[in-house]
Protein backbone atom coordinates (compact mmCIF):
# COMPACT_ATOMS: atom_id res chain seq x y z
CA UNK A 1 0.00 0.00 0.00
CA UNK A 2 1.32 3.42 -0.91
CA UNK A 3 1.04 6.50 1.26
CA UNK A 4 -1.53 7.93 -1.16
CA UNK A 5 -3.57 4.73 -0.91
CA UNK A 6 -3.40 4.83 2.89
CA UNK A 7 -4.50 8.48 2.86
CA UNK A 8 -7.43 7.56 0.59
CA UNK A 9 -8.39 4.63 2.82
CA UNK A 10 -8.40 6.91 5.86
CA UNK A 11 -10.39 9.61 4.07
CA UNK A 12 -13.01 7.12 2.86
CA UNK A 13 -12.88 5.11 6.10
CA UNK A 14 -12.30 2.01 3.97
CA UNK A 15 -10.10 -0.51 5.77
CA UNK A 16 -6.86 -1.51 4.09
CA UNK A 17 -6.89 -4.90 2.37
CA UNK A 18 -6.57 -7.83 4.80
CA UNK A 19 -3.18 -8.60 3.28
CA UNK A 20 -1.82 -5.19 4.35
CA UNK A 21 0.94 -5.23 6.95
CA UNK A 22 -0.32 -5.03 10.54
CA UNK A 23 1.28 -1.64 11.19
CA UNK A 24 -0.54 -0.14 8.20
CA UNK A 25 -3.76 -1.46 9.70
CA UNK A 26 -2.77 0.00 13.08
CA UNK A 27 -2.19 3.44 11.55
CA UNK A 28 -5.51 3.24 9.72
CA UNK A 29 -7.31 2.22 12.92
CA UNK A 30 -5.74 5.10 14.81
CA UNK A 31 -6.52 7.63 12.09
CA UNK A 32 -10.15 6.50 11.98
CA UNK A 33 -10.63 6.78 15.72
CA UNK A 34 -10.00 3.28 17.06
CA UNK A 35 -6.97 3.84 19.31
CA UNK A 36 -7.59 0.67 21.34
CA UNK A 37 -7.56 -1.67 18.35
CA UNK A 38 -4.59 0.18 16.86
CA UNK A 39 -2.72 -0.39 20.12
CA UNK A 40 -3.63 -4.08 20.18
CA UNK A 41 -2.27 -4.53 16.66
CA UNK A 42 0.90 -2.50 17.25
CA UNK A 43 1.88 -4.19 20.49
CA UNK A 44 1.99 -7.54 18.70
CA UNK A 45 4.59 -6.37 16.16
CA UNK A 46 8.00 -6.99 17.70
CA UNK A 47 10.18 -4.87 15.40
CA UNK A 48 11.65 -1.40 15.68
CA UNK A 49 8.82 -0.13 13.47
CA UNK A 50 6.27 -1.79 15.75
CA UNK A 51 7.91 -0.13 18.74
CA UNK A 52 7.76 3.23 16.95
CA UNK A 53 4.02 2.89 16.29
CA UNK A 54 3.52 1.68 19.86
CA UNK A 55 5.44 4.73 21.16
CA UNK A 56 3.39 7.09 19.03
CA UNK A 57 0.15 5.57 20.30
CA UNK A 58 1.18 5.93 23.94
CA UNK A 59 2.25 9.51 23.31
CA UNK A 60 -1.14 10.19 21.75
CA UNK A 61 -2.78 8.59 24.78
CA UNK A 62 -0.78 10.94 27.01
CA UNK A 63 1.28 8.19 28.67
CA UNK A 64 4.64 9.83 28.07
CA UNK A 65 6.66 7.52 30.33
CA UNK A 66 5.41 4.46 28.48
CA UNK A 67 5.94 6.23 25.16
CA UNK A 68 9.56 7.01 26.14
CA UNK A 69 10.18 3.32 26.82
CA UNK A 70 8.85 2.36 23.38
CA UNK A 71 10.86 5.08 21.63
CA UNK A 72 13.97 3.59 23.25
CA UNK A 73 12.92 0.13 22.04
CA UNK A 74 12.54 1.59 18.55
CA UNK A 75 15.99 3.17 18.75
CA UNK A 76 14.48 6.61 18.24
CA UNK A 77 14.51 9.80 20.27
CA UNK A 78 11.24 10.63 22.00
CA UNK A 79 9.11 12.66 19.64
CA UNK A 80 7.88 16.06 20.76
CA UNK A 81 6.30 17.46 17.60
CA UNK A 82 2.71 17.41 16.46
CA UNK A 83 1.04 14.01 16.58
CA UNK A 84 -0.29 14.29 13.04
CA UNK A 85 3.22 15.00 11.76
CA UNK A 86 4.56 11.92 13.52
CA UNK A 87 1.72 9.78 12.16
CA UNK A 88 2.62 11.04 8.69
CA UNK A 89 6.33 10.30 9.19
CA UNK A 90 5.56 6.77 10.34
CA UNK A 91 3.14 6.20 7.46
CA UNK A 92 5.70 7.50 4.97
CA UNK A 93 8.39 5.21 6.39
CA UNK A 94 6.11 2.16 6.34
CA UNK A 95 4.86 2.76 2.81
CA UNK A 96 8.24 3.66 1.28
CA UNK A 97 8.73 1.71 -1.91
Amino acid sequence: MTLAELDAAVASRTPPPPTSPPLIRALWLDATGDWARAHTVAQDVHTSEGSWVHAYLHRKEGDLDNAAYWYRQAGRPAERGALDEEWRAIAAALTAE
